[in-house]
This record gives C-alpha cells, structure tokens and sequence, in this order.
C-alpha cells in the first residue's frame, strides 16, 4: 500500500501505515452485562499486548421501536424473553463505561466504544474519549455520521455489509468536517468463513478513498488477520472473550487470552518481515556465505607456467576464495607459480591476461568474491 496520513489521538497514538499495527480488542457485549467480567476482561486483553479495548454502547428507547424492543427472543443465545430484555441484559451503564475507561488508561490502552444511536454516542462524547467507532451497521446511518463528525475526533469507519456507494457515501458525510479517518475492511458474517474474508478489497478501499485501511475480522482462527496485518492494515480488530464456549452469537467468532496473545505476537513477526523491502545481503548473510558457499580450488599439484583447463580446478567449501561464479574468468589463465591439491584460487597467483579485469595482485570487492 502507498503511504497514507496517519492519525494522532490526543493521548499521543499515531495509527497509520508504517506505524506498528493499532490491535484492538473488542470486548463489544461479551462480558454479558456483568461489570466484574468486564473489568477482568480489559486487564486480560492488556496481558495479551493489545492496544486498545472496545466495547458498544446502546440506548433501547432511542435504538428501537416498541415493536422492535417486545419481539419474542426465544433462541439459545436469549438473555431475555423480548428482543429489548435481551438486549438491555447486556448493556452496562455510561458509569460502569466511565470506570472501565479508567481501567484501560491505567493499563496503558486506549478505550473506546461504537455508539448503536445518538444518545449513545453523546454519552460517550461526554465521556471524554479520543477516538470514536461507527459499526458497520451504521455505515449508512448520515445523522450519526454527521454527529460523530462535527466533534473533531478521530473515526474508525468498519465497512461490512456494505457496497462501494454506501462506503463512499459515508466517507463523504465523515470529510465534510475532517480527514482523521481509518477504514477497516470487514465481512459481517458470524462467523466468517476464511473464503469468503477477502483481505485484496483493502488494497481497493486504500486505492478509492487515500485513507488508512485497516481489518476488522470475525473468522474463527487468527491466520487472515495476520495476514491483513502483513499486508498493510494499519489497524486489526478482533472480538475478545474469556471464554469461547459461552452463551452469545460474538463469542464463537471471538478470540479468547491465550488466542489473542498469539495473534499480536504474530503480527509482530509479521510486521518484524516486512520491515527490509529491496533485495540485498545482509551482513549476517556474507557471514554464512562465508561457511556455506564454495571456492574454487585446485584440483591437484601444478608448475609455475602450468595452463589452466577444467580439469585442473574444482569448487569446494568454505567460501572466502574466488566464488565459482568467476569460473570462465580463471580457466585459460596461467599460473603465476607451483600450487598445491586443494589450495584456494586467488587472483594474484594467475598470470594477468591483457585487458582483464582481474589483474593479478588484484584482490575482488567483498561482494564479488562471494
């Protein structure tokens, strides 16, 4: 990906291309309206070596009509009769969200939270955090982009379920009031099957919109979300559980501590590889040369005088001779004095030829030698 601007917050993180990778985990609604698993589930989320910790926040009245909030919710996954019961079991209290955010600061990761409505998103706002998160539920919702736009702050904008249009139209309503916007590439299936991921659409979100691009993921494993990191997302996101097995439609597409913890240390041997982006030998490189690549040395006893022909020479370890490479460059020479079987060929002991490159007494660059 091209270099695109990056994002300061006001707490001094810069997320953006050529940055180390913004991972987040998102707690969302796993700790299943208990504060006590939401407290344990920050200070475990920082064990793993995230960034930053995400929860949602909804308010029902303004999110749902009073048909939406009593339709019968009746499935494994209930944590209520109604639709609105389930819901509101889940939800923690702006308190508990202001307490929570206080934790993460305390750990050293940046908090923040996707507002589901506009009294949600105000709360937030009041709240005092730095960088705000519109779901990709809401990717078409232009009131609360406008809203979350005229504050100033920071935008994380997750795309799933979306088509280019109504991406474009979001991006549009947020650059009306300002350009700190991060894209994440998302497919809102839960969970999603690695087929169907498609980590190249971040390279067309980079190329259409000059923004940075970063990965929000809900497949079951960790290898497309290191993947994304290893080609460029700038931020990965990835839902954070204690406990996959747990009753809730988030947690089978989760990663739990330990998975977590794999999944940054990974990212940051991913990110570790692309750090060298032209082909050259390292120093530690010359150094194996060195033991592991071959001489040219001869073959047998020969006189002073003696005529060069492939039967006189053959290649051998270790590699701090003349390289083979220089094969035809030394057959036909004639030698400048008696070598022994197995001596190694240096130029010095071959008669120099008329206009040569290698005259003799001339020792090779470091580089050509090996």
């Amino acid at each position: 990906m091209k270099t695109l601007p990056a994002i300061r917050l006001a707490s001094g993180v810069v997320i953006g291309h050529g940055r180390p990778c913004f991972v987040v985990a998102e707690i969302g609604n796993n700790h299943q309206g208990d504060m006590a698993i939401a407290r344990r589930m920050v200070e475990e989320a920082a064990k793993a070596g995230v960034h930053a910790v995400k929860f949602q926040k909804r308010d029902m009245k303004a999110l749902f009509t009073d048909e939406g909030l009593n339709m019968p919710y009746l499935g494994p996954n209930s944590f209520g009769p109604t639709y609105g019961e389930h819901r509101l079991a889940l939800e923690l209290p702006i308190e508990d969200m202001v307490e929570l955010k206080e934790l993460a600061h305390s750990l050293g990761l940046v908090f923040f939270a996707s507002a589901w409505d506009q009294i949600s998103l105000t709360e937030l706002i009041d709240m005092g955090v730095d960088i705000l998160k519109i779901c990709s539920a809401d990717l078409v919702n232009v009131p609360l982009l406008r809203q979350a736009g005229t504050t100033g702050l920071p935008v994380i904008l997750s795309t799933g379920m979306s088509s280019l249009e109504e991406i474009d139209l979001a991006v549009a309503e947020l650059r009306k009031f300002h350009e700190n916007i991060v894209i994440l590439h998302c497919n809102s299936t839960y969970p999603c099957p690695d087929e169907c991921v498609g980590l190249p659409v971040m390279a067309e979100l980079s190329r259409r919109y000059g923004l940075p691009v970063g990965y929000s993921g809900h497949e079951r494993g960790i290898g497309p979300s290191v993947a994304a990191a290893a080609l460029g997302a700038c931020v990965v996101e990835r839902h954070f559980t204690l406990n996959r097995s747990q009753r809730g439609t988030d947690h089978q597409a989760s990663l739990d501590p330990e998975g977590f913890a794999q999944m940054v240390s990974l990212i940051q041997e991913a990110e570790a590889a692309m750090t060298v982006c032209r082909k050259e030998v390292s120093e530690a490189e010359r150094k194996v040369a060195v033991k592991l690549r071959k001489s040219v040395v001869f073959a047998r006893d020969l006189p002073a005088g003696h005529f060069l022909t492939e039967a006189d020479l053959t290649v051998k370890c270790p590699g701090h001779g003349v390289s083979p490479i220089h094969w035809d460059e030394i057959l036909g020479r004639t030698l400048a004095c008696p070598v022994r079987h197995e001596d190694l060929v240096h130029w010095e002991l071959l008669v120099p030829v008329a206009g040569a490159a290698h005259a003799c007494g001339e020792e090779l660059p470091l580089a050509q030698s090996r």
